[in-house]
């Protein structure tokens, strides 16, 4: 039985080892996880036949039980290196289903899709078109890696003062060739639906006391005159909404403009002083490239584009379980969901019982201090040394044993 008793903590202290051993060996693999062995006394009879005197039949490994606490976090920089700060884990797609890891090297492959080292597809909340996210559902979180689409100029706003006492133009009719012809001109970039820029100018063209023509010419082609009119005190009368409607002549590159080009001039004025072109403002913009991606703590990603543009792709989505000890390792950093650990809990990271996102940090394995692991494997390692002694002195004992009865 001594014998049966040795090797059972033989095996044991060797169980130990190992778990050991995977531990240090992982202490360099972002997001790992170190494990523990756990074990039991034995016993050859059962609880309900256990007397007093019964000697246990030596020890067995009853568990190897997952660590999840945190690991420190590390700066990398990189922009698709993300971090849990506090509870949860990162939801991906292999395309057999979804697992979770708190490993979050990703980063893009060849088609613009987040994903880790192994290919797995980092999981979203895509946008609901209102601002918001659909939480409802997951989807891949890919980069707009193409050009971000240009926007054609269908509104341009301009903030002015007209000088009231500003004479009638020298020469009639007006023509922006001859600059006797008009007052002043305000010049601004507008963009057509491709996003290539075309130059505009509003030329001002004083009428009467009061009232002026305002003259839009794109690339040198009209889109039309309209008239501005003030009241004495120098406020704007008339149109009424501060809109004027003007029709863009179309450009010859295949390109479009909106039929109707709004000119707002609301705070546009008539005062005493000089002309002042102030504000100019208009909504278009070219086609862009993807420069930047931020992630907020909150997971949501939004792509910062070349043409000063912005766009929210998704919004991270995180995950929980109410028994972590009961999911299944299955390597690469991941782990899957069963009975044991119950359904994945969702939800969104700084909320709730979820930890915050920090981009441009990995988090390293809560085994990266070696230190503890090595205090552990001296005591296994006298573990596994004691067992073997008590083999040898339990097998020196059972020679001395069979000489004496061989006498």
């Amino acid at each position: 039985m001594a014998l049966n008793q040795a090797l059972s903590g033989i095996n044991a202290a060797q169980a130990d080892l190992n778990v050991i051993s995977n531990n240090i060996a992982n202490a360099g693999t972002v997001g790992f996880k170190g494990s523990r062995a756990q074990f039991a006394e034995v016993y050859a009879v059962t609880g309900l036949n256990l007397s007093s005197t019964a000697v246990g039949s030596g020890a067995e490994l009853t568990n190897v039980a997952q660590q999840f606490s945190q690991g420190d976090l590390e700066t990398t920089n990189g922009s698709l290196d993300m971090a849990i700060s506090g509870n949860g884990f990162f939801v991906v797609n292999n395309g057999s289903g979804n697992t979770y890891t708190r490993d979050g090297a990703f980063q893009e492959n060849a088609a613009g899709y987040v994903v880790t080292a192994e290919g797995a597809n980092l999981q979203v909340y895509p946008p609901n078109g209102a601002g918001g996210f659909n939480t409802s559902t997951l989807t891949n979180l890919q980069l707009n890696t193409a050009q971000s689409a240009a926007t054609p100029t269908s509104n341009i706003t301009i903030s002015s003062n007209l000088p009231a006492g500003a004479s009638l133009p020298v020469d009639t009719p007006f023509s922006p060739t001859d600059s006797n012809s008009y007052n002043n001109a305000s010049t601004l970039t507008v963009f057509d639906s491709q996003g290539g820029s075309h130059s505009a100018t509003v030329y001002y063209v004083k009428t009467a006391n009061n009232t002026w023509n305002a003259n839009l010419y794109i690339d040198g082609q009209s889109a039309g005159t309209q008239a501005i009119t003030f009241n004495s005190a120098g406020t704007l009368t008339a149109p009424a909404s501060g809109n004027l409607s003007f029709t863009p002549v179309q450009p010859t590159n295949g390109a479009t403009f909106p039929a109707t080009m709004t000119v707002n001039v609301t705070n546009t004025t008539q005062f005493g002083t000089a002309y002042a072109p102030g504000t100019i403002n208009q909504n278009g913009f070219e086609a862009g490239t993807l420069s930047n991606v931020q992630i907020g703590n909150d997971g949501i990603v939004t792509a910062y584009y070349s043409n000063n543009q912005t766009s929210q792709l998704g919004q991270v989505a995180v995950a929980n379980f109410a028994n972590l000890q009961g999911l299944q390792q299955i390597g690469n950093n991941s782990w899957a969901a069963n009975t044991s650990s119950g359904t994945a809990v969702m939800g969104t990271a700084g909320t709730g019982q979820f930890g915050d996102i920090e981009q441009g940090q990995l988090e390293t394995s809560n085994t990266s201090d070696t230190t503890a692991q090595l205090v552990d494997m001296i005591q296994a390692q006298q573990d596994y040394e004691a067992n073997s002694q008590m083999l040898g002195t339990v097998n020196s004992l059972s020679q001395t044993l069979f000489q004496a009865v061989s006498r």
